[in-house]
């Protein structure tokens, strides 16, 4: 009697599975997985790294970089020690897992949560540059006065108290909005949404610039600041390619939605500063490539293209018009000091996104994404009336305002929190001799060998990211 050919024995050499690579892995998702992550990672670093350093008064590079580069770090060692397992763990309350670690080979080794074709190490990995990008966005509303002994602090402390709640909720799939419906394609609640709300509110507790700062705060590099821009641009490809965990027609869709949208946003801010200022400013179009990346994020995966240009379109003329006129004419937009408008950028337009997403979802496409057959969570507005179904495109609405509403909320309430703990220990708040000195006097560092901070950009519309006086006659 012949014996039974062993189980694999049909396939190339190269493909059979073995201790190394186990049957339930997909080894191109898993390439494409950690290659997606690690562009993501290289949003922060170096993206955001250079973006920072190069967009602030030359007297605060060093600072605004290194705060960037600390909270990668940090959030890492705090990713595999506790966090991970608060926002994809078990269940401990509705809203949060239960702590633990991921330092492990018998954890890591093994297949991700719902049968994702890849190990525990790579989906780790993967979700710890969403949360390191997350407070780092954070970090940009902060820039030129918060005291870097309570930014140590802080980011560990929103990280386990915010971050890790929002994503449990959110992504994990015993997360109760996550249970709900909501659809957040890759972060517009949990990454865009959340640091545009913390960013706003512990500005707010930390207080506002020097009146010099606030009054003249010229770029110290142009070009640095392009490549930044350039970087965070391209890495998006991963942030919304990567969000179905495999290589799949679906993330093709996401990748060249998310191009579309962010282009179609550049252009519209464009546009309207021309139009309204006379000048096409440089830095107005990175803010519209960041509106567009932001809108398209809930949704990269969901849409149809004709949808992503009509986002580009609002989210280079809605956080534009939020930035540059109500900024003016609203009281508590006026009272708080966020540096890069991360209000505007990252709130205003992630709301946007949120909505939107609520509105134009294709059922078809979520079907794609989410691989159930029940698509009645998963209806957007459009098509819900479109087919008959406007019940289930209203509950969708709802939903997505329901998640918008949770996660102001918590973020208001624990950034607060937090900011109020930090300033019984240490000042939030740099000294006015670090105030003065800027670079030189927090870390005994200068970024350049150069005298003057931009006076010659001095009479620029553009010296500061946003708050023009001549946008009053608009």
């Amino acid at each position: 009697m012949a014996a039974t050919p062993p189980k694999y024995a049909w396939l190339p050499p190269n493909l059979i599975p073995d201790q190394a690579n186990p049957d339930w892995m997909n080894t191109g998702d898993n390439a494409w997985q950690l290659t997606a992550a690690t562009m993501v990672g290289l949003q922060s670093i170096p993206g955001l790294v250079i973006l920072y350093g190069s967009i602030v008064k030359k007297k605060w590079a060093v600072n605004s970089a290194f705060m960037a580069l600390y909270a990668f770090a940090a959030v890492l060692i705090c990713w595999v020690g506790w966090a991970y397992q608060m926002s994809f763990g078990r269940t401990f309350l509705p809203f949060l897992g239960k702590i633990d670690d991921v330092l492990d080979q018998h954890v890591l080794l093994k297949q991700a949560f719902n049968n994702i074709k890849f190990p525990n190490a790579t989906m780790i990995y993967f979700q710890f540059v969403f949360a390191a990008i997350t407070v780092i966005l954070i970090a940009g509303a902060l820039l030129g006065r918060m005291n870097f002994i309570a930014w140590m602090a802080f980011v560990p402390l929103w990280l386990t108290f915010s971050y890790t709640v929002g994503a449990y909720s959110i992504w994990c799939p015993d997360g109760w909005l996550s249970k709900m419906g909501l659809i957040d394609y890759s972060g517009g609640f949990v990454i865009h949404l959340s640091s545009g709300v913390a960013g706003f509110t512990a500005a707010y507790w930390v207080g506002p610039r020097t009146k010099e700062d606030r009054e003249r705060f010229p770029p110290n590099n142009i070009l640095l600041m392009l490549a930044g821009a350039g970087i965070l641009w391209m890495g998006w490809t991963g942030f919304n390619g990567g969000d179905p965990y495999m290589a799949s027609i679906d993330a093709s869709l996401a990748v060249l939605n998310t191009h579309v949208c962010a282009a179609t946003s550049l252009l519209t801010w464009l546009l309207l500063d021309i139009l309204f200022f006379e000048k096409p400013s440089v830095i107005g179009a990175t803010q519209g490539m960041i509106t567009g990346l932001v809108c398209i994020t809930p949704a990269a995966g969901v849409v149809q293209g004709w949808a992503a240009i009509i986002m580009g379109v609002l989210s280079g003329s809605i956080p534009w018009f939020t930035m540059m006129v109500l900024h003016k004419k609203i009281w508590l937009l006026k009272q708080v000091d966020d540096t890069m408008a991360v209000f505007h950028t990252h709130a205003v337009a992630g709301t946007l996104g949120g909505l939107c997403t609520g509105f134009f979802a294709n059922p078809k496409l979520s079907r794609l994404f989410y691989l159930v057959d029940n698509w009645q969570h998963y209806v957007g507005l459009a098509y819900g009336i479109h087919e008959g179904r406007a019940g289930d495109g209203f509950k969708q609405m709802g939903i997505q305002i329901l998640g918008v509403v949770f996660i102001v909320s918590l973020n208001v309430v624990v950034t607060s929190l937090v900011c109020l703990l930090i300033r019984v220990v240490v000042p939030l708040r740099m000294s006015e001799e670090e105030l003065s000195g800027g670079d030189d006097a927090v870390h005994g560092e200068e970024a350049y060998a150069l005298w003057g901070d931009g006076e010659k950009f001095e009479k620029s519309v553009h010296n500061s990211v946003y708050g023009f006086d001549q946008v009053a006659a608009v």
